[in-house]
């Protein structure tokens, strides 16, 4: 559950520090406690409760997955939900939550299902001592923030490369059900890409205008960045849907274009074959008297009329884009 507990003291010096002595660690304001867990259980989650004097409700929705994205206020604690996804080798996009305890000394991440590991943004931070100094949970939640909403962007460009090609197999006159299915997929993949960047704008908002006791004036310029990338996510996912739905359109459409040329075609032979149809039926008929029936030239100048007669429909036809 305990993935990282470490304690950052004035001066850029840090260590790890065992959970009993969190409480102890805190009493000092110039401390900053920064703990990871992954899908702890209750009981844990009481005990932190205690640590770090946690509103019950935050804990609760914490002990939770599928949390929407959101941020709460209880007292001088923040609760943050954030979405988090990453794309596999297998080329699957995987969702995940992380939730944040921030208050004036700490920063408590819990991650639920698929994440990728935070140790990569706990070493950046900590190669900017000045800033974990300055800015303490706030500079640690920024760079958590940052790395979550990056992967949106690393997404979406995957997925354009992906829709790219895809575009290539829509814009034909057949119908392909393989690309079809990769459409809805995409689409679905692209709409909760925008789901989930769309509340960090408001997550942005609310920590630079509401809370500079955590994120000081010095911080606002990095949430914006963090706003900023979030914003360009959205608007890649959503061009990309609206893109994806007239590819699929077109698709449709050519589709269909193609199967009235085909229905023309058998509609002009129809017509061809009536001719002679017609022609040959009453001459298996039992009349007395038939056109040329006695006659020496009767076969050949009823053959020749049949075929004349359907050289020439077929030339009407011809011109008319029929044939």
């Amino acid at each position: 559950m305990i993935v990282n507990s470490m304690v950052y003291r004035p001066g850029g010096e840090f260590e790890v520090i065992n959970v009993e002595d969190i409480s102890d660690a805190l009493k000092s304001p110039d401390n900053f406690v920064w703990l990871g867990l992954w899908q702890p259980d209750p009981p844990f989650m009481q005990n932190m409760q205690e640590e770090f004097g946690l509103h019950e409700l935050a804990i609760e929705d914490a002990l939770t997955a599928h949390q929407r994205p959101k941020i709460d206020q209880y007292g001088e604690s923040i609760f943050i939900v954030a979405k988090t996804a990453y794309m596999s080798d297998a080329g699957r996009i995987d969702f995940g939550e992380t939730h944040f305890f921030v208050g004036k000394n700490y920063l408590v991440s819990v991650r639920h299902g698929p994440s990728q590991s935070y140790a990569p943004v706990r070493m950046r931070a900590q190669e900017r001592p000045e800033m974990l100094t300055e800015g303490g949970p706030g500079y640690a939640l920024y760079c958590l923030l940052d790395f979550i909403v990056d992967h949106y962007l690393e997404i979406t460009a995957s997925l354009g490369e992906r829709i790219t090609k895809l575009e290539e197999k829509m814009f034909r006159s057949e119908f392909d059900k393989q690309a079809m299915q990769e459409v809805y997929t995409l689409r679905r993949q692209l709409l909760e890409i925008r789901n989930a960047a769309l509340p960090v704008n408001e997550i942005c908002n609310q920590l630079i205008r509401l809370h500079e006791d955590i994120f000081p004036k010095s911080l606002r310029p990095y949430l914006r960045d963090v706003q900023d990338h979030a914003h360009h996510a959205v608007m890649d996912a959503e061009n990309m849907h609206e893109m994806l739905t007239s590819a699929m359109h077109v698709n449709l459409a050519l589709v269909t274009v193609q199967q009235n040329e085909v229905t023309k075609r058998l509609a002009g032979w129809g017509a061809i074959l009536v001719i002679p149809t017609i022609v040959f039926s009453m001459y298996g008929m039992n009349f007395e008297h038939m056109p040329e029936i006695k006659s020496i030239y009767g076969y050949p100048v009823t053959i020749g009329g049949t075929f004349l007669a359907c050289y020439l429909l077929y030339r009407k036809l011809r011109k008319t884009g029929w044939l």
